[in-house]
């Protein structure tokens, strides 16, 4: 340093030099962690069931119009241009059992995917073992699978409740995973 800056001066910009030194250190171990975590074996497995979820959630739609259109049967009077009269158009405008069936279970996925996106995602960075992981994760893919297919055909009760159930509990269990590791 110059020797014409006065010695406090000069030891405030060491000081600043120095703590800026520690800063970018710490922020490279706390990047390396990160990258680590990342990088890690259970937040690939994660992405990919979580993918396979949200895909599942998001199939329901073209399922909803699917059902719409083969059962004629629409919420909006603009949907109904097809109908060539205006009775038939006062006739699409119903509520139909099929349709119903099919809403009902992708609000129930709304309802069930995004708490586990978000759990999920915090689980994994608590470091969990992976074949933990995996057993969480394949449970709650399995159940919101067989939830639909219970949902849609129907199957008779409690297969979609325990489907439901069995969901909820690998959810759950995650989110004890995240509480009892968590420093507060």
């Amino acid at each position: 340093m110059r020797s014409d800056i006065p010695a406090q001066l000069r030891s405030a910009l060491l000081w600043l030099v120095f703590m800026e030194t520690v800063r970018r250190d710490s922020n490279r171990t706390a990047m390396a962690e990160l990258t680590h975590i990342i990088d890690s074996e259970v937040v690939l497995a994660f992405s990919t069931y979580a993918t396979i979820v949200v895909l599942k959630m998001m199939l329901m739609s073209p399922m909803t119009a699917y059902f719409r259109f083969t059962r004629k049967c629409f919420a909006n009077m603009e949907d109904t241009g097809m109908a060539k009269t205006p009775e038939d158009k006062k006739r699409m405008l119903r509520v139909d059992p099929d349709v119903e069936r099919v809403r009902r279970c992708h609000q129930n996925d709304l309802e069930n995917i995004i708490p586990f996106i978000v759990i999920g995602l915090l689980y994994t960075l608590t470091g969990p073992d992976l074949s933990t992981a995996l057993l969480h994760f394949r449970v709650f893919v399995g159940s919101r699978l067989f939830h639909t297919v219970a949902y849609i055909l129907p199957l008779p009760q409690p297969s979609r409740g325990l489907a439901w159930m069995v969901g909820m509990g690998a959810t759950f269990s995650m989110a004890y995973r995240v509480l009892s590791t968590t420093h507060l």
